[in-house]
This record gives structure tokens, C-alpha cells and sequence, in this order.
């Protein structure tokens, strides 16, 4: 397993990427609309891992829920670990009785395998698991 990315909420994708590409030099190395998640996502790595902005595309989608909750405001959103067998994953975290959000996978930006695991299981922080398509 390893961090895979981290998962930043923004309430506005352009102004974001303007600390990442200008402020500290890192590079874009795509875009997606993931409309299942109601969410326009960049994708910017860093290291091993990258950092993945998330703009809102309707209020009512987990970006827009979590920028309403905040005032607004963008922030960490998630942690993604990468595993290889995502079912396996899941179901070793349900026999522990660990809270899920998603007990199945379904499909996230880049065709990859993504559930996530209840903060009130992880100390408040969103856990996204994800398969690499």
C-alpha cells in the first residue's frame, strides 16, 4: 500500500492551480469531470503521489456539500492509500466491522476502482481506497 494522492476541495479549480503550477512549480498532468462524484478534478504529482483539486460541479455532490459545510472554504478533503485487490480491502475492513461508506467499489477519475471508509471510523479523516485502473 501507499498514499496514492490527496484529495483537495477547491471552491474555484483556477485560482487553485495557480499556487500549485506558479506558486511552487509543480505541473498539471490532466483534467477530468467525474460525473458520477459532480466534481472536475486536476491531477498535479508530487513525489510518488499527486495532489488531486476538486471543484464542484453541483451543490449537491460531495465537493459542493463539504465547501457548504466549510463556509465555502476548500480544504483537505481525502487521503487515497492505494491497494491492490480493492474487494479483498473491503471486505477485511467490514470483518473487522469497520464503517463504510462504499461497500463495493465504483469507478473514479481515471477509470480507477475508489470506496471510501467512514471518517468515524478513521478519526475524522475521509479514507478513499483505490485500484489503479
Amino acid at each position: 500500500m501507499k498514499i496514492n494522492h490527496i484529495g483537495v476541495a477547491v471552491a474555484n479549480l483556477e485560482e487553485a492551480l495557480n499556487f500549485y503550477t506558479n506558486g511552487i512549480g509543480l505541473g498539471v498532468t490532466g483534467r477530468e469531470t467525474v460525473d458520477e462524484q459532480k466534481a472536475t478534478v486536476a491531477f498535479i504529482p508530487c513525489g510518488e503521489a499527486r495532489f488531486e483539486l476538486l471543484e464542484s460541479t453541483s451543490p449537491d455532490g460531495p465537493i459542493g456539500k463539504f465547501l457548504a459545510k466549510n463556509g465555502g472554504r476548500g480544504g483537505l478533503h481525502h487521503v487515497a492509500i492505494e491497494v491492490d485487490d480493492i474487494e479483498e480491502a473491503l471486505a477485511s475492513l467490514k470483518a473487522r466491522g469497520m464503517k463504510l461508506i462504499d461497500e463495493t467499489p465504483r469507478i473514479g477519475a481515471g477509470g480507477s476502482k475508489i470506496a471510501f471508509v467512514h471518517p468515524k471510523t478513521t478519526d475524522g479523516v475521509l479514507i478513499e481506497l483505490c485500484q489503479e485502473a
